[in-house]
């Protein structure tokens, strides 16, 4: 009476026939194949084991290795020998379990390859133990990922390889060596600059070939700024001449080239109106009337007795008062 040694699925005899062990049990080879092999990504036919050499060992998943992370697969196969007697110490049946296989199984994001399929998809070189991008479910390896998706520098125009430090300004991007000022030609980093003509400066530089020279501080004007009388004038030294207030997007006017704003005008140099006392400012399309030396808002040149408006009508005038012609009757 003999032991038994059959394949796990199909109970057939593994006696003298090649098989794998999967969780403690032997499948014959066609069977394993079929209940568990993958599918190639590339070529669509099933990952079987391919033995080469004998060596004592048992199925072993090697380590993921670095470049994508691809698993190598090593299938396990055993040859059982027989048969043996069945005795009061029924001996240890001998495997040797042949290993030292070429890789087959190569997996990635739960897909699957051949060895000999796992290849860049556009230059079809091997990725096998090389670093390789993926993109849009395609497997690149890393010099055609750089020509095909990687940024270009705007100065030297070569491929600014993945995982090198670059610069970007505006959707533009540069090694960061050749980020560099363009009159004194010292890599500008992550310090301020100022572009001009499409080249970059850095800010002394900038400020001693382009930059204006603000009338009131006499330092140059390295953004922003405001022209007053064809004169370029940084914001803060643009102010009101009385309340130092700046000027910069507000009305303003002026007198003897001094700027003010209009409250300061108004309060300092605008006549004031014989009705309110108010200033009239006459700035703005603002109306007025005047008369013998007088002035009024044209909303308040109205008649002192009857209120009623006198602009553009005949009118009297009493002592300071003036009055529209029915209520000076009988003056």
């Amino acid at each position: 009476m003999t032991e038994r040694f059959d394949c796990h699925h199909c109970n057939e005899s593994l006696f003298g026939k090649k098989y794998i062990l999967r969780e403690e049990s032997p499948y014959c080879v066609v069977c394993f194949e079929t209940l568990f092999a993958n599918t190639c990504e590339e070529c669509g036919k099933p990952i079987g084991c391919d033995c080469k050499d004998k060596h004592e060992s048992s199925a072993t998943r090697l380590p993921s290795s670095s470049p994508g992370s691809v698993s190598h697969l090593l299938c396990g196969l055993g040859f059982a020998r027989g048969p043996y007697a069945v005795g009061p110490s029924p001996p240890v049946l001998p495997l040797t379990v042949l290993c030292g296989l070429a890789p087959q199984d190569l997996s990635y994001k739960d897909r699957h390859w051949h060895e000999a399929c796992f290849h860049c998809s556009q230059c079809r070189n091997s990725l096998v133990d090389k670093p390789f991008a993926a993109k849009e479910d395609q497997l690149l390896c890393t010099d055609c990922y750089s020509n095909e998706y990687s940024s270009k520098c705007q100065e030297c125009k070569k491929t600014i390889m993945p995982g090198t430090r670059k610069m970007e300004y505006k959707g533009s991007s540069w090694h960061e060596t050749c980020f560099i000022c363009h009159r004194c030609q010292q890599p500008i980093g992550t310090k301020s600059f100022i572009p001009k003509d499409n080249q970059n400066f850095c800010v002394p530089c900038y400020e001693k070939q382009h930059a204006m020279q603000c009338v009131q501080c006499k330092k140059p004007i390295t953004t922003g700024g405001v022209t007053y009388r064809e004169q370029p004038w940084h914001k803060e030294c643009f102010v009101c001449t009385a309340c130092r207030k700046q000027l910069s997007g507000q009305r303003f006017t002026a007198r003897d080239d001094f700027a003010y704003c209009l409250n300061c005008f108004c309060d300092l140099y605008a006549k004031k109106c014989a009705g309110c006392t108010n200033p009239i400012s006459g700035l703005g399309g603002t109306k007025y009337i005047s008369f013998e030396e007088r002035q009024w808002h044209n909303d308040c040149f109205n008649c002192k007795k009857c209120s009623l408006s006198l602009v553009g009508r005949g009118f009297l005038t009493e002592r300071d008062d003036i009055l529209c012609p029915d209520c000076g009757k009988d003056i």
